[in-house]
């Protein structure tokens, strides 16, 4: 197997691990921070919104069973792309929807995907998704690692990821493990 690896950013990273970790054909989805300037940066350091970091997923992934086009169409039903530096109430550059590609195909494949959804106006208001080069990938902390589904009482997650991953579930369920 060949795998390859894709890194999103689209608001708290614990709902969007936890969807792509549920998918066929993603050995890994890890939770973690990219795109700013902070030398390993901790969890506080990136809540501060100081260190230009995004808190992303890193997912790698076998391609000959899904695409970097489906994992695309899912990240942006995860979130809401239309919001700047911020997903609901979780608010700063942290919050970020990005795409932190790791190839020119990649980049392209992003674009177009961005530019499809654009052209059908999907959302009401502009794409603000930013596309940026993947620099340094930073593990996020163990107890990230997985919260979501080890946690799905705890409050944010009730009130906030169980609508969104239910809703992700229904959607994907044909690309979901079994």
């Amino acid at each position: 197997m060949t795998y390859s690896i894709a890194t999103f950013a689209g608001g708290c990273f614990w709902c969007i691990e936890a969807a792509f970790n549920s998918l066929k054909g993603v050995d890994s989805a890890i939770s973690g921070y990219t795109g700013g300037q902070t030398l390993n940066p901790s969890y506080d350091d990136i809540c501060t919104g100081q260190t230009g970091h995004a808190e992303v997923v890193q997912v790698t992934f076998d391609e000959s069973i899904i695409t970097y086009q489906d994992l695309l169409a899912i990240f942006f039903t995860l979130h809401d792309a239309t919001q700047l530096n911020r997903q609901g109430n979780d608010i700063g550059t942290q919050y970020r929807s990005a795409i932190f590609y790791h190839d020119k195909t990649q980049q392209q494949l992003a674009q177009q995907y961005i530019d499809a959804l654009s052209k059908q106006s999907v959302f009401l208001a502009p794409i603000v998704t930013e596309l940026e080069p993947l620099t340094q990938f930073y593990t996020a902390e163990a107890y990230h690692q997985g919260y979501y589904l080890k946690n799905p009482n705890q409050g944010y997650c009730a009130m906030v990821i169980s609508p969104k991953f239910n809703k992700f579930k229904k959607h994907f369920h044909a690309k979901l493990k079994g």
